[in-house]
């Protein structure tokens, strides 16, 4: 017998269901509803609903692009182990649902920028596998030529991370100022951590937003820790969807995808309306460090991160909610799995066969339009020309 709540949905005999294509030959539902947890709002008088209805294909998409963000990471933090990745990496294991949440609410004309945490935003924005893990890696096969590493990938409306502390709300801010001011009803989701929500250039940039009533969403990625240290040692209020002050803010629980999912489609009605910023606090957990140089337990225990990854995944919570209603198959599961390895393992492979650019390129693309053909500023024993290779993004 179908669970209660495909019952409720599809109140038909299984003929008539099958007639009109709430199920499948065999007996599975091409549809189902959930139910989020309670959203907390400021300066609100209604929020989201906590009624969700999605559909099999999107229940697979979603999953698909969970799934893989997470191997993405895993083979990113191998890849940093070996020394192939250099320099700062910062994983977004156990954060999936944010970012997928919030992609199947956009659309097409709406744009992202993020922090340092930009690897799964990359992929999920448009660029592909292997030019992701080149770009890590530093080969000339990256979605910038391997000079931008892991902070510094872009594509079309993804206007990527960011090294600096809060450094992209104000240009987040600008962003959504430019839609506005091109007359499109395009939204710029700005997303930071709860580390960052104690920066001076935040709190600009809610002012700026607010004044302006710029179609800004900023969401506080709060994933409970800043760089060492829990969020309790470091804010005096947690409470970071109010921390927007005359700025309204939505609480959701940002390892249930479907809530964010939800969260965000309000808010974007909400920008896109001419109503001015928006603040998104989505509580969510990252199981690395800070960094790959961080263990990230001297200020959290093993058991804490264990418990979390055992009650709350975002990917094993939500498995296990489509499974329940019958919306996938167990061997449909097994089977994106699977082809998910494959292709992260060869797209590694390849990332790691690639060439570095040559040295000709270091100087490359530094202007639009170079008045000078010397390069000032850089050491004395090289002597960089400017040269003009063409587009940064490389999707081939």
């Amino acid at each position: 017998m179908l669970p209660v709540c495909v019952r409720q949905v599809c109140k038909k005999t299984v003929p008539a269901k099958k007639a009109l294509g709430l199920i499948s030959k065999n007996a599975y539902t091409t549809e189902a509803s959930f139910d989020t947890a309670n959203y907390k709002l400021h300066k609100l008088e209604e929020g989201p609903s906590t009624h969700v209805t999605i559909n099999k294909q999107e229940a697979l998409t979603i999953y698909t692009q969970m799934h893989t963000i997470r191997r993405l990471e895993t083979s990113a933090g191998n890849l940093y182990k070996d020394k192939i990745i250099r320099g700062f990496c910062h994983l977004y294991s156990g954060q999936e649902a944010v970012a997928v949440g919030i992609k199947h609410a956009l659309r097409p004309h709406d744009g992202v920028i993020t922090s340092y945490r930009a690897h799964g935003w990359t992929y999920i924005m448009g660029v592909p596998l292997v030019n992701v893990l080149s770009e890590l890696t530093g080969r000339q096969g990256g979605c910038a030529r391997g000079k931008g590493g892991s902070m510094h990938m872009y594509c079309e409306n993804f206007y990527g991370g960011n090294g600096i502390v809060g450094a992209q709300a104000p240009l987040g801010a600008g962003i959504a100022l430019a839609a506005k001011y091109k007359g499109t009803d395009g939204v710029c989701f700005t997303l930071y951590g709860d580390g960052a929500a104690n920066q001076g250039q935040l709190f600009e940039a809610f002012n700026i937003t607010k004044l302006l009533d710029t179609p800004c969403i900023f969401v506080c990625e709060n994933n409970g820790y800043g760089m060492g240290t829990s969020t309790e040692r470091a804010a005096a209020s947690t409470d970071f969807y109010s921390r927007g002050d005359y700025v309204p803010g939505i609480w959701v629980d940002g390892m249930d995808v479907l809530a964010v999912r939800q969260a965000a489609k309000y808010a974007v009605n909400y920008c896109a309306s001419g109503k001015g910023p928006i603040v998104l606090e989505v509580v969510t957990y990252r199981y690395s460090g800070h960094s790959m140089s961080d263990p990230g337990t001297s200020y959290r225990t093993r058991e804490e991160v264990q418990e979390v990854r055992h009650s709350r995944d975002p990917i094993t919570s939500f498995k296990e909610k489509i499974l329940s209603r019958n919306l996938v198959t167990p061997e449909e599961i097994k089977e994106i799995e699977s082809k998910i390895r494959a292709e992260v393992d060869d797209a590694t492979k390849k990332a790691k066969a690639d060439k570095e650019i040559g040295m000709d390129e270091i100087a490359g693309d530094i202007y639009c339009n170079n008045l000078e053909h010397p390069i000032r500023g850089v050491s004395i024993f090289q002597n960089f020309t400017h040269k003009r290779i063409g587009p940064a993004v490389n999707h081939n």
